[in-house]
């Protein structure tokens, strides 16, 4: 069965000036590769003629399918219409039943149904229409040697609207796809060459049919396996086996699968087993916590946060001594235990945690250089802490922190 390719291509100067973010081509990507169509490129052009044709050219000759948002507009700076009839070589005309739902959508909201709304009517001959119930401009699906050149409006809502309505379900009717699987495990607290080196010799024992791809971000690394086939239960069958015998290499390091999240995951062990937690954060400040309360009934189980983020608040909240603060500094075991227990008993619940650090960009000395952090988590009866040496960036040091704590967590206690 042949692979469909496609290129999704983004129209509009505002996205090369960055004044807008693109998210149409992550949504129209997941979409594309749900019913078996593999993305080939994504590519952002600007509002001129010459940019199109030439991206036409190019992508008709390594693509079965375009996907192309952008440029539907009613005002002269809106040139994809034109582009599409003039490389077609065919004439822009006036569509009746177009023209007939722009003036009743325009009727129904009591708005002047001008002569520049109406030009929105007017399309490439060659086009079939698809009809867009959430905004006046038009899709259009053109059909070109075996191939398809689709063109949306950029308006996320409105291009959404149309390609579930209609364009998906009219690709999926043309195109005979190939089953295309993806699974993703997702790993924390282990480095991607760490990781690799663990899994090389599963790695090597891949079938061909299955494909292995390393996604790292800041504190995790993702593996996501794809497999292609003609039989969905059988490219089901075959991530499965795989699966199976790469979590025993790798499971002290996974915290969850496919669209799991580290507070996901946090939160469903913290329900299952009718914990709860609460956090007193620094250097942090407040990011575990707003982790943890954007799950859905997080009520049931997170009880409260303090920031304490001078050292005042963690003396006179915390129980951390001047003596402590002198000796060991706030970026210290010494006050990160103490603070995770402080806020356990404090707030009366199974566990507490705690930050502190410097998380840059300026702050650090020679003994605790900017990156430096200390976590810790306690029980009623227990508490671990752990030092961190991250990075120089003040974001990346939040994040990587946060997960941190949710890995010393569950490893500590799970």
């Amino acid at each position: 069965m042949k692979l469909i390719k496609a290129s999704i291509v983004t129209i509009g100067d505002e996205i090369l000036y960055g004044h807008i973010t693109d998210t149409n081509s992550q949504w129209i990507s997941a979409a594309l590769d749900a019913i078996g169509i593999k993305v080939l490129q994504k590519l952002s052009i600007g509002d001129q003629t010459d940019a199109i044709l030439k991206m036409l050219d190019t992508t008709l000759s390594e693509s079965d399918l375009i996907v192309v948002t952008g440029g539907l507009g009613p005002t002269n700076d809106d040139i994809t219409k034109k582009s599409l009839a003039q490389y077609f070589q065919v004439p822009i005309v006036r569509f009746p039943e177009v023209y007939s739902q722009l003036e009743g959508y325009f009727l129904s909201r009591n708005k002047e149904f001008n002569v520049l709304n109406q030009t929105q009517a007017d399309l490439p001959s060659n086009c079939e229409v698809l009809i867009n119930t959430r905004g006046t401009a038009p899709g259009m699906w053109i059909a070109h040697q075996g191939k398809i050149i689709i063109s949306l409006p950029g308006v996320p809502y409105e291009m959404k609207g149309i390609m579930t309505d209609v364009g998906l379900p009219k690709l999926k009717a043309y195109f005979k796809t190939p089953i295309i699987q993806h699974k993703l495990i997702k790993t924390g607290g282990i480095g991607e060459s760490t990781l690799a080196m663990m899994i090389d010799s599963w790695e090597k024992q891949l079938p061909k049919s299955v494909s292995l791809a390393y996604l790292p971000s800041a504190g995790e690394v993702k593996l996501r396996l794809t497999a292609i086939g003609e039989d969905a239960h059988q490219v089901k069958k075959v991530i499965e086996n795989e699966v199976q015998k790469l979590l025993p290499i790798i499971e002290p390091h996974v915290y969850g699968m496919d669209d799991d999240t580290w507070e996901s995951s946090i939160a469903r062990w913290l329900i299952e087993h009718n914990y709860t937690i609460a956090g007193a954060e620094s250097c942090t400040g407040g990011y575990v916590s707003h982790l943890l309360t954007t799950i859905p009934g997080s009520s049931s189980y997170f009880k409260g946060s303090i920031i304490a983020y001078s050292n005042e608040v963690k003396k006179a909240f915390l129980g951390v001594t001047s003596e402590q603060l002198d000796t060991q500094g706030a970026v210290s075991a010494s006050v990160v235990e103490t603070m995770a227990q402080a806020i356990q008993k404090r707030l009366n619940t199974t566990f507490g945690y705690a930050t502190s650090g410097i998380a840059g960009p300026g702050g650090g000395s020679d003994e605790k250089p900017v990156g430096t952090v200390w976590i810790a988590v306690a029980s009623a009866t227990q508490v671990y802490s752990q030092k961190l040496q991250l990075t120089s960036m003040r974001d990346v040091n939040i994040r990587m922190s946060a997960l941190a704590v949710f890995k010393l967590l569950r490893k500590q206690f799970q």
